[in-house]
């Protein structure tokens, strides 16, 4: 279904539709980050309000407002994902306000984690290590990150998309029943290195 989180009333839908056809949802995969270009390759202190809020607004808070319209759906539990990155915890060049967003980001999930645990929903972040990916071709300089990445991960190999697929489904798992509420690193070590 087409889901174009800026477009008002896109989400509810497919999420109405969801509960039409399924009635149910087991697991949500929230793997949505977009900032303004001029936002992005800028100093954190030069973003203006606007470009503030449009990374704000995507990246964090449409997987907030993802869970409000999942929670009914799982009502046998259920398990809930969002992608991150490293920048929300340190200082990586180039990441500027998408760093602040992924921050605040890890900070819904640890809230949601404890407003749904009750209902059985447990609800991560997954951190892979970098990925030529869509997305990260709007990031300056990422050829030499991944390179760096991979010098410095303790198991000197960058991250696959299977690699993140398996951690991440072993987390919808019933085995993974008591754990909510985390940042998953997928990146070989990566995070470890200063």
């Amino acid at each position: 279904m087409p889901l174009d989180v800026m477009v008002d009333g896109q989400m509810e839908q497919t999420f109405e539709t969801i509960k039409k056809e399924w009635g149910r949802l087991d697991f949500l995969l929230h793997s949505i980050a977009f900032s303004p270009k001029e936002a992005l390759h800028g100093r954190v202190v030069d973003v203006d309000r606007e470009g503030f809020q449009k990374t704000m607004d995507v990246s964090c808070w449409s997987f907030m407002r993802m869970a409000h319209l999942a929670e009914p759906l799982m009502k046998d539990g259920g398990t809930m994902f969002t992608m991150s990155y490293y920048g929300s915890q340190r200082v990586v060049k180039n990441y500027n306000v998408m760093g602040v967003a992924k921050a605040a980001l890890e900070a819904a999930v640890r809230y949601i984690a404890a407003e749904l645990g009750p209902k059985g929903i447990r609800v991560h972040a997954i951190s892979p290590g970098p990925l030529a990916t869509r997305a990260a071709s709007g990031i300056p300089e990422f050829d030499e990150l991944m390179d760096k990445a991979q010098e410095h991960a303790p198991s000197r190999r960058l991250v696959s998309i299977d690699d993140v697929g398996k951690a991440t489904a072993f987390l919808a798992l019933d085995a993974a029943k008591l754990i909510t509420g985390e940042v998953l690193y997928i990146d070989g070590g990566y995070h470890i290195i200063d």
